[in-house]
């Protein structure tokens, strides 16, 4: 079905098999009406990828030394080179209050971040991270959780109709991230995205984690801006999701995952980095929303249209990860990136601030004779 403030009219023909549409997407169709009412369509345009902005667009770099040139020097820019810093991304931390069955992965992690893991061959620090990206799903669901009141482990059998039931909430799992967070913070800043099992509104746009669920973390936030300044982050800031900010120059625009996760309840392909793509040119990072995904009503505005492009462009609680670097009509380069949830998978991503190039760092215990074995 084609729609808009006029109507709807049904769409036919063999060329919406070559292209991969869900709800929401902006296309334009080229086409005749039969005599049936219905528009069989001949050809299909999307949006493309929208203009984007050059690296450090909307801030400095870090050196702001100028240096002289001549007018006659050749002005080409080299190709970038690696620094070796890296940007972390993970996504499904899932601390939890009855399972800790990743539990060693975790602490593996927080060595990682911390640059306490050595590398095997020289004996040095490996962490060379100037952030850590959490993207969502860091508390998870508890579904079998025992009440704290109860005697003997048994749940309660009386239930409360009305009012609120302070025996089915478990502080631990919240508590324990931020534990996590109050490790990582003094060494490390740290940009939080919510998720749909997180502590935060269900409806698209989440708005930021509360800091008062923080009592460690919140002490690393940023000061609240003065009137008619914007809030400048601080290391621990706490955004929205999705979220479009910038990091090291970088123009990146990042979620939680449902947005992604929505669109596979209705089609058949596995192809994620596919449908992120699709999302990049159609311009608008959630096309199911409000129809499948529930959202805030926007009357005359749609926060999740792209006006500019990303750099990077990032998707957490993936089941494995995957990435692309797409291009569009003008040369616009984006990264695409599909997060696994850390909890299955045991995996960080790592970005190069410079280049953009990904790789994966992945912690497992191995079950040794002797013991237990932890590899990073």
């Amino acid at each position: 079905m084609l729609e808009d403030e006029s109507g709807r009219l049904r769409l036919i023909g063999s060329a919406l098999s070559d292209e991969v549409l869900v709800t929401g997407c902006i296309i334009a169709v080229m086409g005749t009406e039969n005599a049936n009412g219905d528009f069989e369509v001949v050809d299909i345009k999307v949006p493309d990828l929208p203009p984007q902005s050059e690296r450090w667009h909307a801030s400095s770099p870090p050196s702001s030394k100028k240096v002289e040139e001549d007018e006659d020097e050749d002005m080409d820019k080299p190709e970038p080179i690696s620094t070796g810093k890296k940007i972390a991304i993970v996504s499904g931390l899932s601390f939890s209050g009855t399972d800790a069955g990743h539990s060693l992965e975790l602490d593996l992690l927080t060595e990682f971040l911390l640059g306490e893991a050595l590398d095997p061959v020289t004996q040095q620090s490996v962490s060379q991270i100037s952030r850590l990206i959490i993207a969502g799903n860091s508390i998870a669901l508890d579904a079998e959780a025992v009440s704290h009141d109860t005697i003997g482990n048994t749940r309660k059998t009386a239930h409360k109709k009305y009012g609120y039931d302070s025996s089915a909430y478990n502080p631990a799992p919240t508590a324990h991230f931020d534990n996590f967070l109050g490790t990582i913070l003094p060494s490390l800043p740290v940009t939080l995205i919510p998720g749909y099992t997180d502590p935060a509104n269900v409806s698209l746009p989440q708005q930021p984690i509360h800091a008062a669920m923080f009592p460690q973390a919140r002490a690393f936030g940023g000061m609240p801006p003065a009137a008619g300044e914007e809030k400048q982050p601080g290391w621990f800031d706490a955004v929205t999701n999705p979220w479009d900010g910038e990091i090291e120059g970088w123009k990146v625009l990042g979620t939680g995952g449902q947005n992604v996760d929505d669109v596979f309840k209705y089609v058949e392909s596995e192809d994620r980095l596919g449908m992120m793509e699709a999302m990049c040119r159609w311009r608008c990072c959630a096309p199911t929303a409000p129809d499948t995904l529930w959202s805030y009503p926007f009357q005359d505005d749609d926060p999740f249209i792209l006006n500019t492009c990303p750099h990077l462009f990032f998707v957490g609680s993936q089941p494995k990860f995957d990435t692309a670097m797409i291009e569009g009509p003008d040369g616009q380069m984006v990264r695409l990136i599909a997060v696994p949830r850390f909890a299955e998978t045991g995996e960080i991503v790592l970005v190069d601030s410079e280049t953009l190039e990904t790789s994966v760092v992945r912690f497992a215990v191995a079950q040794a004779p002797g013991g237990t074995v932890l590899t990073p």
